[in-house]
């Protein structure tokens, strides 16, 4: 149910977009979790996936920990992508289509260009931040790599703060970029075919026209996946698949299908209110 407040914009030709009120994130993770209990045994194959790249992240935090940083960005900023699968299930839930695994694992198929192009972007803006990061190691510890307990040591006594907010400012300026193209753009591919050029500046003009909800919907995602993580990456079996799920519904509640949508909102809004 979208709230009776919502209003709409439109930038010919792309889609039009409507705006949400700020508790519309929490409508959308209801119904990314009501989506994993209609399809748990899809779902919870990409949490269980998402949980071994958690894994595989702190394998090598044994052994190159100034890595870490870097493929854990890249855990995030590739994440929109790797839910592709998810969002094809929320679709067929919506179509009331059946949600077996199997061809969620092809739906970047049918709309192989744009996913392929997408992809490289968010690949190249994941090698642009590992250099980023390995360069900000380098340029605060200029004696060269510290071991790992003394680099948390340092981290934790706040000896080198301006190391810790100079990464997250860099980190924070990647992951807005990010956000920004994406929020939106992976469903809008799937949903429509859309090529990735007007799909990534929909997802701009969406965080736009509702930068609070969408503000707090980026808060949530990093909570939920930040719980994921501090439960040694248990928690991404449930909380992946979630905000996977709830990131189609919110593609479906801001990017209005065609004009009319708006105008049969605003009917039973008023319908609703009487």
């Amino acid at each position: 149910m979208i709230e009776p407040e919502a209003k709409i914009s439109a930038a010919a030709p792309f889609p039009a977009i409507r705006t949400v009120a700020l508790t519309a994130p929490l409508r959308w993770i209801a119904k990314g979790a009501s989506d994993l209990r209609a399809a748990s045994g899809a779902s919870l194959f990409y949490g269980v996936a998402f949980s071994a790249m958690g894994w595989m992240i702190y394998l090598v935090l044994q052994h190159a920990y100034e890595y870490t940083l870097a493929l854990t960005a890249g855990f995030l900023l590739l994440g929109p992508f790797l839910c592709t699968g998810l969002y094809d299930v929320s679709r067929r839930i919506e179509r009331r289509e059946p949600t077996a695994l199997a061809p969620s694992l092809s739906a970047w198929r049918a709309n192989l260009g744009a996913f392929s192009l997408f992809a490289l972007i968010l690949t190249v803006i994941m090698l642009i931040w590992a250099r980023a990061s390995l360069v900000t190691f380098a340029l605060f510890f200029s004696g060269g790599m510290p071991t790992l307990g003394g680099f948390l040591e340092r981290v934790v006594s706040f000896e080198h703060w301006d190391f810790v907010l100079t990464w997250f400012v860099v980190g924070g300026i990647f992951a807005v970029i990010v956000f920004a193209i994406s929020v939106v753009s992976v469903p809008m591919m799937l949903d429509r075919g859309t090529d990735t050029v007007v799909a990534a500046l929909t997802s701009v003009r969406a965080l736009l026209a509702n930068p609070a909800p969408l503000l707090l919907w980026a808060a949530l995602i990093t909570l939920l996946i930040g719980l994921g993580f501090a439960t040694l990456f248990i928690g991404l079996i449930v909380t992946a698949p979630i905000v996977g799920h709830a990131t189609w519904h919110a593609y479906r509640d801001i990017v209005l299908r065609d004009p009319l949508e708006a105008t049969d909102h605003g009917s039973q809004s008023a319908e609703q209110e009487l």
